[in-house]
């Protein structure tokens, strides 16, 4: 008994703050102004169907974008010495330290028609492009701002990877190419399920960098949420089924991952 009382603290903390607005949102999704059960407020989720299609595949498109770049970053910096490796890293986290609304300010003096990119296009002679407010400039912001949460996790799992593994491999004559098929991937599998968990979860409920770099015409799900708690289409109790319903695709997503990781060690194994 003893043993548990430093866990009642942790308990009593996620109660108030995690357990507690949960069912919150669940009693505002399923309830009217008035109090009464009702399943309208999902019902009239139908309208916001494409935001909810724009949200998902702007996250897809972000956490492919993501783990394409983070993947060879995260191989290429376990080749280096401990020493270099940390001070790379470093240079990974550094932007992180900055607050996440200034960060997307200062893509926004980027990428907008007179800021820093089109100058700079227009002193090399060539045409200025028209990125702000477009999804391709949400992206960009995605990307940018949750590239450094696919990186992390692939290095963490990559450089516990036994390097005597890599050279019983090598002395069998496989080719490099096969030893990152048959031995390195799978083996930085992990890694990359909890990449693309902890970019995908974010991206989907993102709601500043849309406003900011979309200009308000690309409208996401946290936008949309936003929207029915403090925007003029006040409606707490819409607004508390469409997070509902954001969770559950959330966690969903998260339960595939999971199976796709524990399938994947499994092959591993045998």
């Amino acid at each position: 008994m003893r043993r548990k009382l430093p866990a009642v603290p942790y308990i009593v903390w996620m109660a108030i703050f995690v357990v507690t607005p949960i069912i919150l949102i669940a009693v505002y999704a399923f309830t009217t102004k008035d109090g009464s059960f009702t399943l309208g407020n999902f019902q009239n989720m139908g309208t916001y169907f494409p935001v909810f299609v724009r949200s998902i595949l702007l996250s897809l498109i972000s956490t492919v974008i993501c783990l394409l770049l983070g993947y060879p970053i995260s191989y290429i910096l376990t080749k280096y010495s401990k020493r270099v490796q940390r001070a790379l890293l470093m240079l990974i986290m550094l932007p992180m330290w900055m607050n996440y609304l200034l960060r997307t300010y200062a893509w926004m003096s980027i990428l907008e028609n007179t800021g820093l990119l089109n100058r700079l296009l227009t002193l090399l002679n060539l045409p200025a492009v028209s990125i702000i407010n477009t999804q391709g400039a949400v992206v960009l912001g995605m990307v940018y701002n949750y590239l450094p949460f696919m990186v992390f996790p692939i290095y963490s799992v990559m450089v516990k990877i036994d390097r005597r593994v890599i050279e019983a491999a090598q002395d069998l004559g496989a080719s490099s190419a096969n030893i990152f098929k048959k031995v390195i991937f799978p083996l930085s599998i992990p890694g990359v399920i909890s990449g693309i968990t902890m970019v995908f979860v974010p991206a989907l409920s993102t709601f500043i960098i849309s406003k900011l770099l979309g200009g308000g015409t690309s409208l996401l799900l946290g936008d949309l949420i936003e929207m029915q708690f403090l925007g003029s289409a006040y409606n707490p109790h819409l607004g508390s089924a469409i997070s509902l319903v954001m969770m559950v695709i959330v966690m969903l997503c998260m339960y595939a991952m999971n199976k796709l990781g524990e399938g994947e060690e499994q092959a591993v194994m045998m």
